[in-house]
């Protein structure tokens, strides 16, 4: 299971070591695709379909919003290969929408992995936080 989170730091030419926790589970071949809220996914190759059927549902009209979810992360997804040294590559396109300078941080969510800017990470943690705890205290 991808749960936790790791703190590691990508090189000038855009490489990052995958945490050993997580390249256990994830295996040697990985899917990295645009995620929402300016985040990165990082998947197992072999549960990436499964993925895209949550996310798109399994319907048979592909409506706009589908064929909009598709574009995004879809048209963005790269497969990667773990290096012997447990690095990754992350394209170009990737790290800049995902804005990864110096920090990244990986967070596993059970079945997947999304990996964030640290500053980004910190800023949606407490955005979650008030969100979580505002609700709770509604009940």
């Amino acid at each position: 299971m991808l749960i936790g989170h790791y703190i590691t730091k990508i090189g000038d030419k855009r490489r990052i070591a995958v945490p050993v926790k997580f390249r256990r589970v994830l295996g040697k071949k990985m899917v990295v695709a645009k995620w929402y809220e300016g985040c990165l996914v990082l998947i197992s190759a072999g549960s990436w379909l499964e993925l895209m059927k949550r996310v798109t549902g399994e319907t048979k009209m592909v409506s706009l919003s589908v064929r909009d979810i598709d574009r995004f992360i879809l048209g963005s997804a790269f497969e990667l290969t773990v290096d012997d040294q447990g690095r990754v590559l992350v394209p170009e396109v990737l790290s800049e929408y995902a804005s990864l300078k110096e920090d990244v941080v990986f967070v596993g969510l059970g079945d997947r992995i999304e990996i964030w800017s640290r500053d980004k990470a910190r800023e949606t943690r407490s955005n979650s936080c008030i969100r979580v705890n505002g609700e709770a205290g509604r009940e």
